[in-house]
């Protein structure tokens, strides 16, 4: 093949939300990238359904944010609805979550790729990794050109091999009847990395003009200004819901007796599916007590009139989706206008991959979202950022950036992955995360911008605006330490209002503001501020003193299993000469490679007992080597 005449620094494959994440990073880092995209229209396509955020979700996107990156921006700028979810669990699992018009989500990317200053955007079709001595070199295309780079970002989502089945029938495809990308699977599995099939499901859309939404419950946006990004200004979002509806004993009958005509129970399909994210039928055939589960319908654009149906992925025949879809109530006369389907892929084994997204079989090849066995946009894009930014550094010949799991969601996501594997669509969770009162949505500024700022990705202006917001918040906390609030009729109907006991005599505003269920504005109220912290900077200011000293607990924990991070493990370690090892927990270690005993311990299936003869050896071979040393000396 041809080479192209311009060599560059990162080229990624890829223009879904990993993809156009990890391309943005590494450009405005300063290194030239090449951004090769299947199918230019469908950058940043949303196939499943258009909502970014939701609890663990929410909080990739806003550390995205603080780390400079993009998809809190484009959620902003597509929010037709905007709502805070799990308000009443407290502030570890508070999050946003937007209902978002896909076509303006879209062409929010599409402009930022295209701006981009050392970036180049190409409509291409990637079909082998040009590799040599263990390194990659470049990528090679189906138009005929090999691209030359330092390194390559591999963003493929579902595209690699990509094969949809809507019951008895089922033809090669990407979302939504697109292109898939056939060639390069062969590619991967030559390089030396393990290959696997993994599957996920959409539902049906429906037209809006044949629906009655007036018999169903609706939910529309918070009345508040929200925002996912770090410097948005958050707007009242109005005209937009989401309509609650509910499957029933006729929908179940339906799905139970055309079950046999599903490509799963006739064995087409070789992949695991979502285990967080089940398909209807699914649900029917694992839950069967349960008479109806909750189903949303929701807007997908400004200017179309599709409907998604939320909770009713499918992969039944089109006859039975329509009777499915037409005996919920509320859509006993819809038109479907797509069919739901299921899709499998190719993925790469993640255990695979190192802490910062490199392959451990090709230096300089990287891997980010579907590609690694994830499920979710937010997923995909914290995964592209990361392996974006690695990217550069691995281009520039500086050390990865690797994010521990108690500094944010996207340490627990990479450690998860490169850890553990993952057999099915890896969804981020609250549950999966040990020191979530820590990685709140209100901190994630004061826990990654630094690091976003260390790597240019946060100019002066965003940086300075952040700082004096901190600055904000820390005078306030001094003062409420050191000022007291006396006791007056109107202060007392206020506490009476909230549940609250009445001042007797005069308190430390701090410790007012500790009681549950008092808000950082009533005490505000009794006590102004010369310069009070203004929208999430409240929020941030009430949490870390009503949590206080749960927030210090957990700071403890988290420095005691600092000590076990802090042991590094030889990258040479030969696992075979470590007695009493299990057989599994060799094999395990030999796979993965911690870098970390801390990072050994949390792989599947590695004991206690097994952590404690690694640390035994360890002590032994830095005594032989202190011994060695002396020796010489």
């Amino acid at each position: 093949m041809p080479m192209y005449e311009k060599k560059y620094d990162v080229i990624v494959v890829g223009g879904g939300h990993a993809g156009c994440e990890a391309a943005l990073a590494a450009a405005r880092t300063g290194v030239s990238v090449l951004h090769l995209n299947l199918y230019l229209d469908n950058t940043a396509l949303m196939p499943c359904n258009p909502s970014i955020g939701g609890p663990a979700k929410g909080h990739l996107v806003r550390e995205g944010s603080a780390l400079g990156g993009e998809q809190a921006e484009a959620a902003d700028a597509s929010a037709m609805l905007v709502r805070w979810l799990n308000t009443s669990k407290g502030p570890a699992v508070r999050a946003l979550r937007a209902q978002c018009d896909l076509e303006e989500y879209a062409r929010h990317y599409t402009m930022k790729i295209e701006t981009q200053k050392n970036l180049e955007v190409r409509q291409e079709t990637v079909t082998d990794l040009w590799i040599e001595e263990g390194r990659v070199r470049g990528v090679r295309t189906k138009y005929g050109y090999d691209y030359e780079s330092k390194v390559v970002v591999l963003a493929t989502g579902t595209y690699l091999g990509g094969k949809v089945h809507i019951g008895p029938k089922s033809f090669s495809s990407g979302p939504l009847g697109q292109t898939p990308a056939v060639d390069l699977t062969e590619s991967l599995r030559a390089s030396g990395l393990e290959i696997r099939r993994m599957r996920t499901d959409t539902t049906p859309r429906l037209h809006a003009d044949t629906l009655d939404l007036s018999s169903l419950t609706s939910q529309g946006s918070a009345d508040e200004p929200l925002t996912f990004s770090l410097w948005g200004e958050g707007t009242v979002h109005e005209g937009y819901f989401c309509h609650l509806t509910r499957s029933n004993r006729r929908t179940h009958d339906i799905i139970r007796d055309n079950l046999h005509r599903s490509p799963l129970s006739m064995g087409w399909m070789e992949g695991n599916g979502p285990r967080y994210c089940p398909s209807i039928e699914d649900k029917v055939i694992k839950f069967p007590e349960k008479e109806s589960h909750l189903i949303f319908l929701e807007p997908v654009s400004r200017s179309n009139k599709e409907v998604y149906v939320q909770n009713f992925s499918t992969s039944l025949p089109f006859d039975v989706q329509l009777a499915m879809v037409r005996s919920l109530p509320g859509c006993e006369h819809a038109h479907v206008t797509r069919p739901g389907y299921a899709i499998e892929y190719d993925y790469v084994v993640p255990t695979q991959l190192t802490p910062w997204l490199e392959t451990k079989a090709v230096s300089g090849l990287f891997c980010a979202g579907q590609i690694n066995g994830t499920s979710g946009y937010e997923e995909a894009a914290a995964q592209g950022l990361l392996a974006g930014i690695n990217a550069s550094l691995k281009a520039r010949g500086e050390e990865p950036l690797v994010l521990g799991r108690s500094e944010s969601y996207i340490g627990v996501l990479v450690d998860d992955l490169v850890t553990k594997g993952t057999n099915e669509p890896y969804r981020m969770l609250t549950s999966r995360c040990e020191h979530r009162l820590l990685l709140r949505h209100d901190n994630a500024d004061r826990r990654l911008a630094p690091i976003g700022r260390g790597l240019g990705l946060l100019d002066d202006d965003r940086w300075n605006r952040l700082r004096t917001g901190w600055k904000r918040i820390d005078d306030e906390l001094e003062r409420l330490a050191q000022i007291k609030i006396h006791p007056s009729d109107a202060l007392n109907r206020e506490l009476a209002a909230l549940d609250s006991a009445p001042l007797s005599e005069a308190a430390c505003a701090v410790e007012l503001l500790r009681r549950p269920g008092v808000p950082y504005s009533l005490v505000e109220k009794f006590s102004p501020s010369p310069d009070a912290p203004r929208g999430g900077e409240a929020l941030a200011l009430e949490v870390e003193v009503k949590y206080a000293g749960y927030i210090e607990r957990q700071g403890r924990q988290v420095a005691r299993m600092e000590r076990m991070e802090n042991v590094t493990l030889p990258g040479d370690m030969d696992y075979g000469r470590v007695p009493g090892l299990l057989a599994e927990s060799r094999q395990k270690l030999e796979t993965v490679r911690p870098r970390t005993l801390g990072q050994a311990g949390r792989i599947s299936g590695v004991t206690p007992t097994d952590i404690h003869l690694l640390s035994v050896w360890l002590n032994a071979l830095s005594r032989r080597k202190e011994r060695g040393a002396a020796t010489v000396e």
